[in-house]
């Protein structure tokens, strides 16, 4: 066992994979965010880490730190490269490949000795998906490989003999959209590169603002920059080969937001151009619910932006699990391809002149989705192919079984954000985990790895990266092996969902009891962490619940 410190700006997705991942490995673990210089080097004095990982940092490690501790960077990119906006740039130059690599931290930018280093094929998709994805993936197999090296005294990590020259920063200058010359393919790809952050700057009807979430049509056509459409939430423009969807905006020192809730009136005649309630994946539109049928088995994915979930998202997808449970045997929830879930729609919340009011409806039309999944006489599966978060966790599990990706995190809590919670999770979290470790997990409020959920019963099946759909596929098949123990489940499920009956309702409207403060009382503390939250506001000190219980 080492005692390590994560050295980090954020306790982000790749972060907190990054902690499972060493917790699980019986390593002690403190997190320490980069506020000021001393702060940092107090710390690493005061903890006295045998190694140091920072797989998210965008300020310099002191040079009292790395002078007397390895310091482990994470960089997103492939060997030699060096500076900022590293996958940015690789999305924007269309590469076919690309790269992380773990150097250690020495004066100079990127330029530290190599420890490990692997690449991997690009998809034509955005940034965002690529870290949580192949990113993430890579990096936790670099940080296994590093201990390994550091455990070895005969190592020697690689020195870079040879230096690259520091890449600039992706500037708005070279995202800037012409929307009279960019075709289709470029827009995409200056969008993609810029989303999740920091979006693309433009001016869409009188509005200064940043674009993101693109996706290209195959039907409509208009003038370059013509607002052809609007879809849920989403705009389609014109462009001079074809068209493209923009679900979110994000005006200057304000937050992302629905294109036509920035928009509003002055999308007055804009055309809603609607879809079924679900189509098949690989339909080029925006498009939110998508159902694709195997034999007997259904999957249904609902790509959410962020994973956020509005209550029309919410009724949306449970009129299609009640639909779609009647035409297969199996019903597979699939969630997107960045995000399963994380519950409820905090930055809609944060918008609404009626906070209180629509919080209130988001939750309950949550808890409706959830019922119909709880309640669904069918198999329901989760398939925790991404990240989850508070109520999308419980959300996951109402399902019957619950599989996940063996690198994804799971943030089964409310705490952070002031709430208690509800989508039923004190009559699901218990029945898979005991009412006492539920407890615990949902007060401690920090991530838990696939190694540790699948351990204490939370998920059932763990599977690998690499194979995952495969696996999943045939976990479902499996379950239709046998007809007699198919019927034989849903028989007990049938009985045990009307002997439970009254405790469900009545888990759920203790639930809501608790809740109801939080969303109608202005001093309520969700007001204003749901307000940080939304508007990126920095943390002037680590969280007491990230440092290392013997440090503390």
């Amino acid at each position: 066992m080492l005692k390590i410190l994560l050295l980090v700006s954020a306790f982000n997705s790749l972060t907190q994979r990054v902690y499972c991942f060493l917790k699980e490995n019986g390593h002690q673990v403190s997190v320490q965010f980069s506020i000021d210089d001393e702060t940092m080097e107090n710390t690493v004095k005061e903890f006295e880490p045998e190694i140091i990982f920072s797989p998210y940092l965008i300020k310099k490690v002191p040079k009292a730190i790395w002078q007397k501790v390895p310091v482990i960077i994470i960089h997103p990119g492939h060997l030699g490269d060096r500076g900022a906006s590293s996958l940015d740039w690789a999305v924007f130059n269309d590469e076919p490949t690309w790269g992380v690599t773990a150097l250690q931290a020495n004066d100079e930018m990127d330029a530290g000795d190599i420890w490990a280093t692997k690449n991997f094929e690009m998809r034509k998709s955005s940034k965002a998906s690529h870290y949580r994805s192949e990113v993430s993936d890579i990096a936790l197999s670099l940080v296994e490989e590093v201990l390994e090296k550091f455990k070895n005294s005969d190592f020697t990590p690689i020195s870079q003999t040879s230096l690259n020259d520091v890449h600039n920063s992706l500037t708005q200058k070279s995202r800037y959209i012409d929307w009279n010359e960019d075709k289709v393919i470029d827009i995409m790809r200056k969008i993609n590169s810029s989303d999740s952050h920091p979006g693309v700057k433009d001016e869409i009807l009188g509005v200064e603002c940043y674009l993101y979430g693109v996706h290209k049509e195959a039907t409509l056509r208009g003038k370059p920059k013509e607002i052809l459409a609007k879809r849920d939430g989403a705009i389609c423009l014109g462009c001079v080969d074809g068209a493209v969807w923009i679900s979110h905006l994000k005006e200057p020192s304000k937050f992302k937001l629905p294109a036509t809730y920035v928009l509003k009136q002055k999308l007055r005649g804009v055309k809603e151009v609607r879809i079924p309630l679900y189509v098949k994946p690989d339909l080029e539109t925006f498009k939110e619910i998508t159902f694709e049928k195997v034999g007997r088995v259904g999957y249904i994915g609902f790509d959410f932006y962020n994973g956020a979930m509005s209550s029309k998202q919410c009724i949306r997808l449970k009129y299609a699990v009640e639909t779609l449970s009647e035409e297969v045997d199996i019903l597979v929830l699939k969630g997107g391809e960045n995000f399963f879930s994380n519950g409820i729609h905090l930055t809609i919340l944060e918008d609404s002149k009626k906070q209180g009011e629509d919080g209130w409806s988001n939750i309950n039309a949550m808890n409706n989705l959830v019922k119909s999944i709880l309640f669904c006489d069918k198999v329901t599966v989760a398939s925790f192919g991404t990240n989850a978060g508070a109520g999308g966790v419980f959300l996951g599990l109402a399902c019957d079984f619950v599989v996940a990706r063996e690198s994804i995190v799971l943030n089964p809590h409310y705490k952070t954000m002031g709430l208690s919670g509800s989508e039923y999770h004190s009559y699901s979290f218990p029945k898979r985990v005991g009412q006492t470790l539920a407890n615990e997990i949902l007060d401690e409020a920090l991530p838990i790895g696939t190694k540790k959920a699948n351990k204490i019963g939370m998920i059932d099946k763990v599977f690998p990266s690499d194979d995952y759909g495969k696996k999943l596929k045939e976990f479902c098949e499996e379950l239709l092996s046998d007809e007699d123990e198919y019927y034989d489940f849903l028989d007990e499920k049938s009985d045990r969902l009307e002997k439970d009956e009254k405790l469900i309702h009545n888990c759920k409207e203790n639930e809501l009891k608790k809740m109801h403060p939080e969303f109608w009382d202005s001093t309520s503390e969700f007001h204003k962490l749901r307000a940080d939250f939304v508007y990126k506001v920095c943390p002037i000190k680590t969280s007491e619940r990230l440092i290392c219980t013997s440090f503390q």
